[in-house]
């Protein structure tokens, strides 16, 4: 059962369950229009396709509605939590509304596990906070398994119009295991690397990969430098070598990163450090840089994983 503790406080975290656009426009505008009746800045964070629905549905309040495509704001789950934290510190005093869909049918399995782990870090990154947040899941296009995993990272839920708690909830910082099992085994043709001491033969294996998966000068770059802030880590913090990992998907490529070392902080990666912050840099700025990653640790060590398409969406910044 959810912990009755976590359902008191004045973060509350929504799972909105709809199966038509009459019903998703209702409860999502309806939800809006509440905190703007109460002086709550808001922000929405949907598929384009749903911005323009929602804006005709709200009328003259779209304006005091700030939006986003959660397509290029969340291509990388991980981006989502600090673009919403900067939110709620431009309003700092203030209670804010979210509506934050970050998955739909068409993502990738990758994607799909990564958008599962941000639904239940946002339990950790806004326990404190003084937000609304609605999270909306198509039942008619999502595969049950998906709805599961909502009911176990959402406290709250919304459907059918009746609001309820949720007898599956994960208190955290439990996760999923569907997101937190080790990551499936690279394809059996994979380029594998072994390094200790010097890093230079990774940057060019990354570089020649890269270039030879069809990524441009720029994003070549932008993966070495992100496989190789990774693999800097293993020198930094581990007595022991690493391995690099490099294969192609149709659409991608993907660098991946072990060593013996262990990250404990669940939001890694997920919180803008400070300027003068002594470490976080590298992790943050992984994530900034790549279109998707997965990061697994325990006991056996740490995995990251860096997607990075081949042929970013018009919007890539």
């Amino acid at each position: 059962m959810a912990d009755s503790a976590v359902l008191n406080r004045t973060f509350r975290h929504v799972g909105f369950f709809y199966r038509t656009e009459d019903e998703y426009a209702a409860a999502v505008t309806g939800f809006l229009r509440d905190g703007l009746a109460a002086g709550e800045p808001a922000l929405a964070a949907v598929p384009q396709a749903r911005i323009a629905l929602l804006r005709d549905a709200l009328g003259a309040d779209a304006a005091l509605v700030e939006f986003a495509d959660m397509a290029e704001m969340g291509r990388n789950p991980a981006r989502i939590i600090p673009r919403v934290l900067a939110f709620t510190r431009q309003h700092a005093g203030r209670r804010v509304r979210y509506v934050g869909e970050p998955i739909w049918a068409a993502r990738s399995d990758a994607e799909l596990r990564e958008a599962t782990r941000h639904e239940a870090l946002i339990n950790v990154a806004f326990a404190a906070a003084d937000a609304d947040i609605l999270c909306p899941y198509d039942t008619a296009g999502l595969a049950p398994a998906i709805i599961t995993d909502a009911m176990r990272t959402h406290p709250l839920l919304l459907s059918d119009g009746g609001h309820g708690t949720s007898p599956m909830y994960a208190v955290p910082p439990r996760i999923p295991s569907s997101c937190s099992l080790p990551l499936p085994a690279p394809p059996h043709d994979a380029m594998f690397h072994t390094y200790r001491t010097d890093l230079s033969e990774v940057r060019a294996l990354v570089l020649k990969h890269a270039r030879d998966a069809g990524l441009t000068d720029a994003r070549a770059s932008d993966l070495v430098l992100a496989v190789s802030e990774v693999a800097a880590n293993t020198l930094r913090h581990t007595q022991s070598q690493g391995t690099l990992t490099i294969w192609y998907e149709p659409d991608e490529i993907v660098c991946e990163i072990h060593d013996e070392g262990r990250i404990t902080d669940p939001l890694a990666g997920r919180r803008r450090p400070a300027p003068d912050a002594l470490g976080g840099h590298g992790l943050w700025l992984v994530h900034q840089l790549c279109d998707l990653v997965e990061l697994r640790s325990d006991e056996s060590g740490t995995t990251i994983r860096m997607h990075m398409l081949v042929q970013p969406p018009p919007t890539d910044g």
